[in-house]
């Protein structure tokens, strides 16, 4: 998952700690296995790779794509994981080296979720296109590796935490909430923190404190839009969202950012808590 994770278990069992961390290890390697773009010989390489040829896959990836598709819908064509190939321009490293104009020009040709033909039992990308589930992916892994949880332990509060996006299973037996904290970006000198509380539910962050270019005072943000190949303007330094699943927070948050200087007025009209930072 690229980031530290964590589980929070209100229980004194440690066996049962164990036996749930031991679960959601398993799960979310099975995801990271499956789903990394990083990695030779699974599905996403199968795909990527497939040169324009048609390639079967199971109901899982299908299940995502799906997804993926809602979230090109909803965005008006801003979320899209096909906008990936990007990388090959961009590098968020901190630095201050901009790619040429001829280098994301090059890569456009490649971008377009529409371009996309799928069904349940089959997908087809055109020559040179790939997919990049990176957008959505940590989100899935937390909702799918906090509902094992659930199923496994239908009494007991777990708080599922990969790197800051989180599910909570249920409210704790005391009634309590838990005590979550986000980084935020005013103030990075003194790491300024936030403590929000949840009692159940998703939350998920998105922003650009580690990913990012600064060039003659100018910050560059991640997040790309694929219809120009650069960075969204005026973006929000960090946007985090409150929803009843993880992968809906992520994607709300996401959204949001893409939205530059409007991300806070799409906040409000999805009639969601969220915090943001500019």
């Amino acid at each position: 998952m690229a980031s530290p994770c964590e589980l929070l278990i209100e229980t004194q069992d440690s066996l049962l700690a164990n036996h749930l961390t031991s679960l959601a290890y398993k799960e979310t390697k099975r995801i990271e296995q499956k789903f990394s773009r990083y990695l030779p010989n699974n599905p996403m390489a199968k795909i990527n790779h497939s040169m324009g040829k048609t390639v079967v896959i199971d109901e899982e990836v299908f299940r995502l794509l799906e997804f993926a598709n809602s979230c090109f819908e909803l965005s008006e064509g801003m979320f899209d994981i096909t906008s990936g190939v990007l990388r090959r321009a961009w590098k968020f490293d901190g630095s201050d080296k901009l790619p040429t104009p001829e280098a994301v020009k090059a890569l456009m040709p490649y971008i377009g979720w529409q371009k996309i033909k799928y069904d349940q039992s089959s997908i087809t990308l055109a020559k040179g296109m790939e997919l990049d589930f990176g957008g959505i992916g940590k989100e899935y892994a937390v909702d799918c590796v906090a509902k094992l949880c659930n199923e496994y332990t239908p009494t007991i509060s777990v708080v599922v935490n990969f790197g800051g996006d989180i599910q909570v299973t249920r409210p704790r037996q005391n009634k309590q909430s838990w005590h979550i904290g986000i980084e935020s970006p005013e103030d990075e000198s003194k790491k300024t923190t936030h403590t929000l509380k949840i009692i159940n539910g998703g939350l998920a962050t998105s922003g650009d404190a580690k990913r990012y270019l600064l060039k003659d005072a100018k910050r560059y943000s991640h997040i790309l839009n694929p219809e120009t190949g650069y960075p969204i303007e005026k973006a929000a330094r960090s946007v985090t969202v409150a929803a009843p699943h993880c992968i809906q927070a992520g994607l709300l948050a996401t959204m949001a950012l893409l939205k530059g200087p409007n991300a806070e007025v799409f906040l409000e009209q999805q009639d969601v808590k969220f915090w943001c930072y500019r």
